[in-house]
């Protein structure tokens, strides 16, 4: 059996307000620190039945940078629950609502055959 391990480290300042997010996986093939602007940890609680989260980023994370994060976010999301459920119609519309998300803030251009 193999054991990777994900290092995560925040710098917060006086108001507990992120200032910095570092990371790194011992399987990533990246020596050292890696920082990163936002991040959304999801947790399956399996006694609690509940989903347990962290969700945090940077003083200087701005508006675009998070809109793309969260349209990035949806997309990959609905790639995961396909892999992970074989549900391809429920995927395929969480791809829809990220494509309309992505559109409404201005991320992407659809043409009218998509």
């Amino acid at each position: 059996m193999k054991k990777s391990d994900i290092n995560l480290s925040i710098l917060l300042d006086e108001n507990a307000v992120p200032e910095a997010i570092q990371w790194n996986a011992s399987d990533s093939g990246i020596n050292g620190q890696q920082s990163a602007k936002a991040m959304m940890l999801a947790l399956w609680d399996e006694k609690e039945k509940n989903t347990l989260r962290i969700d945090l980023w940077t003083k200087e994370m701005n508006t675009d940078e998070m809109k793309n994060f969260f349209y990035q976010t949806i997309m990959t999301m609905a790639d995961t629950f396909e892999r992970a459920t074989g549900e391809d119609k429920m995927a395929k519309e969480m791809r829809e609502f990220g494509m309309d998300f992505g559109e409404k803030m201005e991320l992407i251009r659809r043409n009218s055959n998509n």
